[in-house]
């Protein structure tokens, strides 16, 4: 049954999405807070919620209907779909907002795979070739190229893992071996790795009528020493996709491509006059219901299945699937 906006617009209240963690939570292990995950570590296995959140330009703008349903979904469909190609750290998903997996330090490094030339942020591709730029990220770009044409070939373009509130940076290979972020095998070979997840990322997209972008992966390594993908995989948050089918028509009128993902939130940003510096504008509801939209219409096509959300107030599901105890309630955790 379809999700229909009466069900996106009860679901903008407070009551329903899923924000702030309270303290007790704490309780599942020591708390990260990224910009839409928390985290919480026991020492062996984190605990993975999605929070409703939406970021962009590295801040965090409000909260969208079903958005942690949707990306803990996904993340766990592609997880399963390219396992394969790399392990990855998903144990279970315990809740529709939550997964839990293994524990791993991370390598200090995203992994930015582009297959186009665009992007509307600083950082991106096609901004630093529309400022005169023909070298990025070590890359050697052609003269003469249009705004969101297809690259020959898909690059790894590196960026760096920078706190919560602050900006990654694009860089290159050499940039990043020489200042000791990674050593030049391990980063061959987790590039490599990069190109054959976002293979098989534009090979299923393309079977559902999608042409995904550029995407980033995660690495990180686990208490024994084992390699795995990490965090997030081919979500609407840590990918860009395009209606395969309209891509041609939009360049041949120098128009941006369809596109199903929350680049039309940055693109809304940037009009508004906010690209991640200052305080940003107020998403209007109209905006949240269309975004929820476009994660919705991802699921599905990607999935080939419907979304189905939980209707239960997520605090309190949350509580009861992950074992966690309202707050006072000291029974079972220990002194």
């Amino acid at each position: 049954m379809p999700v229909t906006e009466s069900r996106l617009r009860d679901a903008l209240s407070t009551e329903q999405t899923l924000d702030v963690l309270p303290s007790d939570f704490d309780s599942l292990g020591v708390r990260y807070s990224g910009k839409v995950r928390e985290n919480f570590s026991d020492g062996d296995r984190r605990t993975i919620i999605v929070s409703d959140r939406i970021s962009a330009f590295d801040v965090v703008l409000g909260t969208i209907p079903f958005k942690g349903q949707i990306l803990n979904s996904l993340a766990r469909y592609w997880f399963e779909a390219t396992q394969d190609v790399a392990k990855n750290h998903m144990v279970e998903v315990p809740d529709p907002q939550a997964m839990r997996v293994h524990e791993c330090t991370p390598v200090p490094v995203e992994f930015v795979v582009r297959a186009y030339l665009t992007g509307v942020s600083s950082t991106s591709i096609w901004r630093a070739y529309e400022r005169g730029e023909r070298v990025f990220c070590g890359h050697q770009l052609a003269d003469g190229m249009v705004k969101h044409q297809r690259l020959s070939t898909p690059l790894v373009t590196p960026s760096t893992k920078a706190p919560k509130g602050e900006h990654d940076l694009s860089v290159s290979r050499s940039w990043l071996i020489d200042r000791g972020h990674i050593d030049a095998e391990r980063f061959d070979s987790l590039a490599t790795l990069a190109l054959a997840l976002f293979a098989r990322g534009q090979a299923l997209a393309a079977e559902r009528g999608l042409l995904l972008v550029d995407t980033k992966y995660e690495f990180g390594v686990d208490r024994d020493g084992e390699l795995r993908l990490i965090d997030e995989i081919h979500t609407p948050d840590s990918s860009r996709y395009w209606y395969a089918d309209t891509y041609q028509a939009s360049m041949e009128r120098g128009e941006d491509p369809r596109s199903l993902d929350k680049e039309f939130v940055r693109r809304w940003l940037v009009a508004e006059g906010f690209s991640g510096d200052g305080a940003p504008p107020v998403l209007p509801d109209s905006l949240r219901i269309e975004a929820a939209r476009r994660y919705i219409e991802t699921y599905e096509r990607l999935t080939g299945a419907s979304f189905e959300p939980s209707s239960e107030p997520p605090l309190p599901r949350l509580r009861a699937n992950l074992g966690v105890r309202p707050a006072g309630d000291e029974r079972g955790q220990g002194g």
